[in-house]
């Protein structure tokens, strides 16, 4: 049987209430996310998006990003915004949480590696947003060797084109390596992880 984990990406304040960065589909997806992390806090792991102090923190393109969104870096946002919504918050601990400054939680290794210690090799991926972080997550994945299952019902995107479209690539494009599912289809056939 495969150790599995559940990735939960950016469930964060800052995507859920009126900010420049809102998705208005986090809402939509929250109680299934709730559900499965609820159940499974020990095996769930939360990431956070984490923008720097001042755009000139990061290396190259990501300056003009954080130019661009400069009223989004931390001299400008408030710190608890970069929170988990609740009531994810407080399934920590057990449930873990990763920070990230990139798209992609596998950027530098950290995730990867406590992933592997643990002898996990299926990940379960909810959050968002489909066609930005969760495609990197997902692309990650699969370039990192995981059964993955993309929960279709917990993911959102602030676009429901491009959601769409993510959807329809990942279910079409990486069928041997992603199974694409409800909540309910995973939560009846998940077992507590070891």
């Amino acid at each position: 049987m495969q150790k599995w984990r559940h990735l939960c990406i950016d469930m964060q304040r800052v995507f859920a209430e009126d900010t420049p960065w809102h998705v208005e589909w986090m809402d939509r997806v929250s109680p299934q996310i709730t559900e499965v992390a609820g159940r499974f806090a020990s095996a769930t792991i939360f990431t956070r998006f984490l923008p720097p102090q001042h755009p000139d923190q990061l290396p190259g393109k990501w300056r003009d990003y954080y130019r661009k969104w400069s009223m989004m870096t931390g001299e400008n946002l408030p710190p608890d915004l970069l929170d988990l919504i609740d009531p994810l918050k407080q399934l920590v601990p057990p449930a873990r949480i990763f920070d990230k400054l990139t798209y992609s939680p596998w950027h530098g290794g950290r995730l990867h590696q406590f992933l592997l210690a643990e002898g996990v090799t299926r990940l379960a991926i909810s959050g968002g947003e489909t066609d930005v972080c969760i495609l990197a997550t997902v692309l990650g994945a699969i370039d990192h060797g995981y059964d993955v299952i993309l929960l279709e019902d917990a993911v959102c995107g602030s676009a429901d084109e491009t959601h769409e479209a993510s959807l329809t690539l990942l279910r079409n494009r990486f069928s041997v390596q992603l199974s694409v599912m409800t909540t309910d289809e995973f939560l009846s056939q998940a077992v507590a992880p070891a």
